[in-house]
């Protein structure tokens, strides 16, 4: 049920972000994904590399385009891959990893670069 909803909030937020960006000149609208897809989370991660294929390609006429890497359960692959999707792919927001431990450690980079990002725990500090 955790699960489902976090997918919910995902779209909803990757419509948002389409939505502020649509009064924009954007080519595209590029999302970060990184997730357990190998590792002890796999079982998790799987699943939502699987969901992450049925996503929209075009939300209010901007190209959507999801850019997912595999951080097979590790912090210190999630943050390397946040900061490669940061600074190289220059994603306009992440999705944050399968575990919450991964998530966690990406913050530093979303908060570093200003890039919006889907976390969970959230609390008032990571707001």
């Amino acid at each position: 049920m955790k699960l489902a909803l976090r997918w919910v909030s995902t779209v909803a937020f990757v419509a948002s972000i389409s939505a502020v960006i649509s009064t924009q000149a954007f080519a595209d609208v590029k999302i970060g994904v990184t997730l357990s897809a190998t590792g002890p989370a796999a079982s998790l991660g799987i699943p939502e590399k699987n969901t992450i294929a049925l996503l929209p390609k075009e939300i209010a006429g901007q190209k959507m385009e999801y850019i997912v890497l595999d951080d097979a359960t590790d912090s210190t692959q999630a943050v390397k891959n946040a900061r490669k999707l940061t600074n190289e792919d220059h994603v306009d927001a992440l999705i944050g990893s399968t575990v919450v431990p991964n998530s966690l450690a990406m913050i530093d980079v979303a908060s570093e670069t200003s890039t919006p990002m889907i976390v969970e725990p959230m609390d008032a500090k990571r707001a």
